[in-house]
């Protein structure tokens, strides 16, 4: 998933296989090429990735391994209440080949304007 910050907006967008190891190995902060998700000229910043069992990740861990540690807010805690603190299962920083899902935010624009990205696409009766 990639969003706007202009406008708001996000979209979904499938990293095809050859893109892959461009992608693989990059931490959560890094930028990636657009290209990636069929953004020509277009930069990304990655923000946020969970995987396959839908663990999201923390800047905090380092590498692709999965940790337990003790939360009491942030990603992976829902609602936490003054002094509540939770053992979740939690994700490295960085993607792997486990990683389901890459949240990333448009930083440098391209040549086709943001509205076209995010145009609603008919459906077919």
């Amino acid at each position: 998933m990639y969003s706007d910050k202009k406008s708001g907006k996000t979209s979904q967008a499938e990293v095809p296989k050859e893109f892959e190891p461009m992608v693989i190995g990059k931490r959560i902060g890094e930028q990636v090429e657009g290209s990636v998700a069929k953004l020509e000229g277009f930069k990304l910043q990655i923000t946020g990735l969970s995987d396959n069992t839908g663990a999201p990740s923390r800047r905090e861990i380092d590498g692709t391994r999965k940790a337990w540690p003790l939360l009491s807010g942030g990603a992976g805690i829902r609602g936490a209440r003054h002094g509540l603190r939770k053992r979740r299962m939690i994700r490295g920083n960085t993607v792997s080949s486990d990683t389901a899902q890459i949240n990333a935010v448009i930083t440098e624009y391209g040549k086709i304007p943001a509205e076209q990205l995010f145009a609603k696409k008919e459906k077919k009766e």
